[in-house]
């Protein structure tokens, strides 16, 4: 399909409800199945030439996947977040405005996480959260110094890269 109005348009009208639904069906929400489905369509019409897209719904199907774990994931970062709140005295739980802009930073930290290879996010985990440092990083893992050095480097680069 050329990257025009009508082909934008066309891609949209013919396979947007069928998207919806079968985000729904996996999601068991329709309000965020949705929100999914406009997130892919802006995806895909943000960053693809819609020409050499020859299976429109497996292709639709691809990134709303990838956009439906991310959801997933942050769900889940909220979940545990707020168990740890809920686990707190009442005295030491942050306002409404606190918890929002703890929530946004954990998003993206682990949006800055999911980007770093294995390795990468597994030093900067053990130094960040761990408070380990480099050498006991390196002990534990079993790799040089050097690495662990070079894994912080991308980490930090990636963190740096995340917040512009």
């Amino acid at each position: 399909m050329p990257r025009d109005s009508h082909a934008i348009g066309l891609l949209y009208r013919e396979h947007q409800p069928w998207l919806r639904n079968w985000l729904a069906g996996r999601l068991g929400c329709r309000e965020v199945a949705a929100d999914l489905a406009q997130d892919t369509f802006l995806r895909v019409f943000a960053g693809r030439e819609l020409a050499s897209v020859r299976e429109p719904r497996a292709f639709l199907t691809t990134v709303a996947r990838g956009l439906m774990a991310n959801w997933c994931r942050r769900q889940s970062l909220e979940r545990a977040y707020l168990e740890h709140l809920a686990a707190q005295p009442e005295a030491v739980a942050p306002s409404a405005e606190q918890r929002a802009l703890v929530l946004e930073a954990l998003q993206e930290i682990d949006a800055m996480l999911d980007g770093l290879p294995p390795q990468a996010r597994q030093v900067f985990l053990l130094s960040q959260f761990d408070g380990l440092g480099y050498d006991a990083i390196a002990r534990r893992l079993g790799i040089s110094l050097s690495t662990v050095k070079r894994h912080m480097k991308r980490a930090f680069l990636g963190c740096l890269a995340h917040a512009s």
